[in-house]
């Protein structure tokens, strides 16, 4: 086991590409959907799931098939001027029906490509735009589901392997047991270890956890 020798609070590295996306049952349908493009049923795509699930990290897997031409979003009001055909990407989009509505049109009529991600499924939203939320509830759409223990476990591993830290198989199990199963959680019990750990100069291990967890 090895831990970084300088208590720097140095960002760790987020890896974003295909090739660090950690697959399972709960989110092999999204990524299918994902490497299924240009073949989607249509000219949007939505995925939605719980906080932290990936789903940006999705967003960055179809990004680089694409090509740098689909731009990350988070408000249809704040768009940029847009290329012919816009290829866009919107992350839990703050929602102007209005705008919302006119980027549809836009994205079907230019022969561009939108990608949705959100926590609940656009037919779900809380929409007053009779147009805007028939064409939502019209969506093609792909949930990622909450994290089974495999899943969970590589997500661990990988947001400690971010931050250039290798943390033993008996720690990942312990975490297993003893923390919130979601991806939200995962992410911050490893921020907090990994700060923990550069404070007091140790390997992250079980007794570590404990104090940490308790």
């Amino acid at each position: 086991m090895t831990n970084r020798q300088l208590p720097f609070d140095l960002p760790g590295r987020n890896a974003m590409g295909a090739g660090d996306f950690v697959t399972s049952a709960s989110n092999e349908a999204a990524l299918t959907m994902i490497e299924a493009w240009p073949n989607w049923p249509g000219p949007a795509l939505a995925v939605h799931g719980p906080a932290g699930c990936g789903k940006t990290h999705l967003g960055h897997v179809w990004q680089e098939k694409v090509g740098a031409a689909a731009l990350f979003l988070d408000a249809p009001t704040s768009l940029p001027e847009l290329p012919t055909p816009p290829v866009l990407i919107l992350d839990e989009p703050v929602l102007d029906e209005t705008a919302f509505f006119h980027l549809l049109n836009r994205v079907k009529n230019d022969g561009g490509a939108l990608l949705i991600l959100s926590r609940e499924a656009p037919a779900r939203w809380d929409v007053q735009l009779p147009d805007l939320a028939s064409r939502l509830k019209a969506l093609p759409t792909v949930e990622v589901s909450p994290p089974d223990d495999a899943l969970l476990g590589a997500v661990l591993v990988k947001h400690f392997t971010d931050r250039q830290i290798n943390v033993a198989p008996d720690v990942i199990d312990y975490l297993l047991r003893h923390i919130e199963r979601s991806f939200s959680a995962a992410a911050d019990v490893a921020d907090r270890l990994d700060r923990a750990a550069l404070a007091e100069r140790k390997a992250i291990t079980i007794p570590l956890v404990k104090r940490v967890l308790g």
